[in-house]
């Protein structure tokens, strides 16, 4: 275990609670920032977590450029558009506001801004973060879901229309400088919303916990976030009032994005293409593909699936890890449900003849290979038919 030297960092400072918006001009102000380069969507520039963005903005004094063209799951049309008028404005400075879409496409936004080439060129897969000629213009990344936990990460998730797929660009360069979580800004958000960004977050947790990369920080905070998952986000999903549960859904969610910089696994892996291929959000997604994954997983990762069980039922447990496991996978399902997420790929608008294709993207993409039970392609098209 204690033959390779690994490192521990989480470098972001965060600014929480309710009304914690109202810092934004401060924190502008800290990281030098003089014109900032808002990035959100069109959705969110209508809704009240922006009004609230842009009154804490004026009330500063401070001057800023508006980009809302961010699409739901991103694509890198958004980020070139984003990164001329970045350029044009003579920004030197990003505010992510909204899901992981906006905050993902702010910060490729410095990059592209900064630097000559296209996001296929920066994949991380590909060896792309040798690429990245850090440091870029500070970010600063305002979450209004709990789920991806962008706010607190170093990577960027983005279509790439070169590669017809999602592709992961990776650096220490794109940590945001602040990360402001103001419970406030999530109450708005529709229970559906709610369920699939916290399912999200529950599922960053989970894969990281599991993942066999020796990280002790990383795991304690992903056993923490589960637990705040489980205490809370159904109180979220069905009272978007509660400002204890969206609170703590906020936290949840940052710890999962800290936690999964161990990596993730499978669950990704499918999830991702369901994106690209069907728009099926992408917490979704990851609701529909856990479970079958965590059956697969149930040798290897038994350990951990019997504390999962643990921390749903609050008490330790006499049962044998294995017992525990399996129970802890049924557990799962049933809070899914009480979520109101349907169960079923079927029942999203996933035909069952585009499975075979979808496998072969799911491979493709590198966050199987982190999977605490090896997948081959074959392994993956069999998930994606237990899932439909």
């Amino acid at each position: 275990m204690f033959d390779k030297i690994a490192t521990f960092s989480f470098p972001t400072r965060i600014v929480f609670g309710v009304g914690a918006t109202r810092v934004l001009p401060a924190c502008l102000e800290e990281i030098g920032v003089r014109r900032p380069f808002v990035v959100t969507d069109p959705g969110l520039r209508a809704a009240p977590p922006f009004k609230t963005v842009e009154s804490a903005l004026q009330d500063g004094g401070v001057r800023y450029e508006l980009f809302d063209g961010v699409h739901p799951n991103p694509i890198e049309e958004d980020v070139v558009e984003a990164a001329k008028a970045y350029r044009a404005a003579d920004c030197d400075g990003v505010v992510g506001l909204g899901g992981g879409s906006a905050m993902d496409v702010a910060k490729a936004t410095v990059v592209i801004a900064r630097q000559e080439g296209t996001l296929a060129d920066f994949e991380a897969q590909s060896g792309g973060m040798d690429r990245l000629a850090g440091p870029y213009d500070p970010i600063i990344a305002i979450p209004t879901t709990a789920g991806t936990g962008s706010e607190v990460g170093r990577s960027a998730v983005i279509t790439s229309h070169k590669l017809k797929r999602k592709i992961i660009i990776f650096s220490p360069w794109l940590m945001p400088k602040r990360a402001i979580l103001d419970p406030e800004l999530t109450v708005s958000l529709p229970p559906f919303l709610t369920a699939a960004t916290g399912m999200d977050a529950f599922t960053h947790c989970l894969e990281s916990l599991t993942c066999p990369v020796y990280h002790p920080l990383c795991d304690a905070i992903a056993i923490h976030g589960l637990e705040l998952v489980i205490r809370y986000l159904e109180r979220a999903t069905h009272d978007g009032r509660d400002i204890e549960a969206r609170g703590n859904m906020l936290v949840a969610a940052s710890m999962g994005a800290i936690a999964f910089q161990k990596d993730l696994g499978a669950t990704h892996s499918l999830a991702h293409p369901l994106s690209t291929e069907f728009g099926l959000h992408h917490g979704l997604a990851n609701a529909l593909c856990l479970p079958a994954v965590m059956r697969f997983n149930l040798d290897a990762a038994a350990p951990h699936y019997a504390r999962l069980a643990r921390l749903y039922r609050g008490s330790d447990s006499n049962e044998p890890n294995h017992r525990e496991a399996a129970n802890a996978v049924s557990m799962v399902e049933v809070m899914i449900e009480g979520l109101g997420i349907k169960r079923g790929l079927r029942n999203h608008g996933v035909p069952r003849e585009s499975l075979e294709g979808l496998s072969q993207s799911a491979f493709a993409d590198s966050c199987h290979k982190t999977n605490i039970r090896p997948c081959t392609q074959d392994d993956l098209l069999r998930l994606y038919r237990e899932s439909w």
